[in-house]
């Protein structure tokens, strides 16, 4: 009997021994990412990102650099084509938005990207983890994988995100982010992650990365014809009045909308870009439309979409529904 209890002890002690020298804990990975954070001097960053919102799968590419303290660039353009793209910059000027294609430029007053969820930013996805006491964790044959509640202040319906790094370099794979029933509506798939890149001096300046395209030309692309888009959710409304007219510089149509929620979408399409003015001023926020980057305050959102320029106005419709009709605004010739 006692040869048998003294297995047993030796058999449970070796077991202890092989779960200490075994897999990392929670605490532990979670101290190593915070480790990596704080000690990093930048990144960059290669993604796609898949968009589960609609009927069909819609794909970005989006390309992120970091450099410490607080400069950030992130590049969002549709698949591999870059024309139409978009770029959120922050640098020691402030935040801002930019379509290099239209030379047009938007200047915010607001804490991006600390005031919300980011899943394609090292930073954002690191500290979702560390914030959340209530992390589900797995470890994985290659990954560590995390799933987390999100702080959307665009997004309510995506509540969860699950998170995987790469077991050796602590670096992130893949992020699906989740509705409550926790399907994947939105997922990014990290490409290439250098943590020990090289940076110019200009790479974070204004005028740099809006040197894309060069003013006074034909915009490229989709200019050739004026194709109008039409929300697929209009908030109980419907329209009741759609003018066309020609500007000095290509072609515009403002559409009414009535009924539960009256609002106003005007979309403009330039045949030629003007001279880069200053940024336009916004006392409002940055929000994520999936298919672009939008300027909400003031009752109004503005966005820009494969060279055009969208603006939804209305005093009756909520900030979310605001949101939601202009995510919507991507379907071709249907009312």
């Amino acid at each position: 009997m006692k040869r048998i209890v003294g297995t047993v002890v030796m058999v449970f002690s070796f077991m202890l021994i092989l779960a200490a020298c075994g897999e990392e804990t929670q605490e532990d990975v979670n101290g190593k990412l915070e480790s990596k954070l704080e000690s990093m001097e930048g990144y960059k960053a290669k993604a796609k990102m898949t968009m589960s919102t609609g009927k069909e799968d819609e794909e970005y590419q989006i390309d992120v650099w970091h450099k410490k303290d607080d400069l950030y660039r992130v590049a969002l353009s549709n698949g591999q084509d870059a024309k139409g793209q978009q770029i959120i910059l922050k640098n020691e000027d402030g935040v801002f938005v930019l379509s290099p294609e239209l030379n047009k430029s938007f200047k915010f007053q607001e804490e991006w990207p600390e005031n919300g969820s980011q899943p394609y930013l090292y930073q954002s996805l690191v500290n979702d983890i560390i914030k959340d006491n209530d992390a589900e964790f797995e470890s994985g044959d290659n990954y560590y994988r995390f799933e987390t509640e999100t702080n959307y202040q665009s997004n309510n319906n995506l509540p969860y995100q699950e998170v995987s790094f790469d077991k050796e370099s602590y670096t992130p794979v893949n992020v699906k982010v989740m509705d409550k029933d926790r399907n994947t509506l939105v997922q990014v798939e990290f490409q290439e992650f250098n943590m020990d890149p090289e940076f110019t001096e200009d790479d974070f300046k204004m005028d740099k990365n809006m040197a894309g395209e060069s003013n006074g030309q034909t915009v490229s692309g989709e200019a050739d014809t004026f194709t109008v888009l039409y929300p697929k959710n209009m908030a109980g409304s419907e329209l009741i009045e759609e003018e066309r007219t020609d500007t000095e510089n290509g072609n515009r149509v403002i559409m009414t909308f009535s009924g539960e929620k009256d609002f106003t979408l005007v979309e403009e399409q330039q045949d030629t870009v003007s001279n880069m003015s200053e940024p336009q001023m916004v006392d409002g926020e940055i929000v994520n439309l999936g298919h672009a980057v939008g300027a909400l305050a003031d009752n109004t959102l503005e966005w820009t979409h494969k060279g055009m320029s969208f603006v939804l106005a209305s005093e009756e419709l909520t900030r979310e529904e605001m949101i939601g009709v202009a995510k919507s605004v991507q379907g071709k010739d249907v009312k």
